[in-house]
């Protein structure tokens, strides 16, 4: 089955070259992300949190989002969160979790999943002003997107057992990336009530 909230590559490394305002900056085996729109589904609003850069912490990665979109006739809200850690994937997704969230227009991203196994909890903040990106929309690429790459965000996995929950990881970061697109975002975005 297929979410349409397409990464290619969540927990890879790279290595190679950027130029920047005339500079070259090199690196090597560095954590790597990479991904591929949404298609003919990208949705109508959208939100995203996405890090590979944890506080004194290796071997982490996660990606988030939650959009609305049609699909032929009908609209949907979906969601997800991928997790890799230690080397196993933790996935969160509508046929096998239930997802819920609270994303403000700006500044706060709070999202939590529960599958019968597992709850993870996000919780992303700025303060920083962010810019404006361009997606794709009905009309063509336009500027309909916030983000930043100077997100704090915190999380936390636990594993659930007869005895209640215990901690599998807790981490932080001082750059995750955070994103909303699309709209409207007059006010906090809100599920199960979405």
């Amino acid at each position: 089955r297929s979410s349409d909230l397409h990464f290619l590559m969540a927990h890879g490394h790279a290595t190679g070259w950027v130029l920047w305002h005339c500079q070259r900056y090199r690196f090597h085996q560095v954590p790597a992300y990479g991904e591929k729109n949404w298609g003919r589904a990208f949705p109508k609003r959208w939100f995203w949190l996405q890090c590979n850069a944890f506080d004194q912490q290796t071997e982490i990665s996660l990606t988030a989002a939650g959009g609305h979109r049609q699909v032929l006739t009908w609209t949907e809200t979906v969601g997800m969160v991928g997790l890799h850690h230690q080397g196993q994937f933790y996935e969160f997704v509508p046929w096998n979790a239930t997802l819920s969230w609270r994303v403000s227009p700006w500044g706060d991203w709070y999202m939590t999943a529960e599958r019968p196994e597992y709850v993870v909890e996000l919780h992303g903040t700025t303060n920083h002003a962010g810019i404006g990106l361009r997606a794709p929309t009905q009309h063509g690429v336009m500027y309909c997107c916030h983000h930043t790459a100077q997100g704090q965000l915190s999380l936390s996995l636990w594993r659930k057992s007869s005895r209640g929950l215990s901690l599998v990881l807790q981490a932080t970061s001082q750059q995750a990336a955070l994103e909303i697109g699309g709209g409207p975002w007059c006010d906090p975005w809100h599920k199960p009530d979405a």
